[in-house]
């Protein structure tokens, strides 16, 4: 593989799919908190309307309670935030790799300049992967495991 190569076909895809996907993330993220902003906010004020002769607006300010604790759990779940900055930041760092590898400067500078350039990339991106692996594969701890099959 040429230096060229790895760089069209490693170094730019990885930083346009961490881009994309930081993009997504923080559309996400934003989206679903100013879903939640509005809800909070019209609470208060359908409650004022709520008297005897209307109780389906008790059923209308529940509803929109329960929507704001599901998009809590939503975001909680999915963690849009963390993983918008955190592919961000990834995407900068290869971007910044990369430039400076064009520019020929430190560490870039050196015979081994492409070897340098590769450890670089492919530590990143294996940094960024056993996060996420460690994030998803969580151990199970072994006291949590039933000895014996309920009878």
């Amino acid at each position: 593989m040429t230096t060229n190569d790895y760089l069209t076909d490693r170094v730019d895809n990885q930083i346009d799919w961490y881009d994309k996907k930081s993009s997504w993330n923080q559309r996400m993220f934003k989206q679903l908190q100013i879903l939640q902003i509005a809800a909070a906010a019209s609470i208060p004020i359908l409650a004022g309307f709520i008297t005897e002769q209307t109780t389906e607006m008790k059923h209308v300010v529940a509803g929109i309670g329960a929507l704001i604790a599901v998009i809590s759990g939503i975001l909680s779940l999915y963690k849009f935030q963390e993983n918008w900055i955190q592919y961000r930041t990834v995407s900068e760092s290869l971007k910044h790799q990369k430039y400076l590898f064009l520019t020929k400067t430190y560490p870039y500078n050196a015979d081994d300049a492409t070897h340098v350039l590769v450890e670089t990339v492919e530590n990143l991106i294996s940094q960024e992967n056993s996060k996420w692996s460690q994030y998803t594969q969580q151990k199970v701890k072994p006291e949590s495991i039933p000895k014996e099959a309920p009878k």
